[in-house]
């Protein structure tokens, strides 16, 4: 008659329980963990008429400032949700040293930023760079106060992108045509590129039009 061999038990610390998952004690005087903003992104195809809900925060991407700009410009009615480093560097000019612009100009936008979605306003950034970094100070904002994030990258020709940016450009795209975007906390994200820019007509902050109407 044959016996199973005893089993043994392993005895796992409370820092080992749960792996890297969220759930493992976080080690005394380490900083805190960022919370997970990660959701399901919904890929949008282009159309002429780009529909969000009012309070929404919209991130605009491009390799090119010229084409993201051009299209910000050309798009966005309520000039006060628009904003932008560049804009605040403007206003911060000949105000402060010149030194310490860009760490003040972007303290400002982060506080513009962040009353505004507070306030259940819309907020409509054209990303300075193409870095994921930069979006995700503005998404954790943007969930912080509960609020919708949505992307728009504009997919400009390899001509207009900085060589240095060509890489970081190509990842962006892949992510973004394979949905994986919600890593970052966007809950939708649109690509356009060639004629499709050109093609969209307007961008409305509103909820969409009842059937009865």
């Amino acid at each position: 008659m044959s016996t199973n061999p005893p089993t043994r038990s392993v005895l796992i610390s409370d820092d080992e329980r749960g792996g890297w998952s969220s759930d493992r004690p976080r080690r005394e005087g380490a900083p805190p963990r960022p919370a997970n903003v990660a959701v399901r992104c919904r890929v949008l195809k282009p159309t002429d008429r780009l529909r969000y809900s009012p309070g929404s925060l919209v991130v605009i991407v491009s390799g090119s400032p010229a084409e993201r700009d051009r299209f910000a410009a050309r798009l966005i009615e309520d000039r006060a949700s628009l904003l932008s480093l560049d804009k605040v560097r403007g206003l911060l000019k000949g105000r402060v040293p010149d030194d310490e612009i860009a760490q003040r100009a972007q303290q400002l936008l982060d506080a513009t930023v962040a009353k505004r979605l507070g306030a259940g306003d819309t907020v409509v950034i054209p990303a300075d760079g193409v870095q994921a970094a930069e979006r995700e100070r503005y998404v954790r904002l943007a969930v912080a106060s509960k609020r919708p994030r949505h992307l728009i990258f504009i997919d400009a020709a390899k001509g207009q992108v900085a060589d240095e940016d060509h890489a970081t450009v190509n990842e962006l795209r892949r992510a973004l045509d394979a949905g994986e975007l919600g890593a970052e906390g966007f809950q939708t994200a649109l690509r356009l590129g060639g004629g499709a820019v050109s093609e969209v007509k307007a961008i409305l902050f509103r909820p969409p039009p009842r059937d009865d109407e």
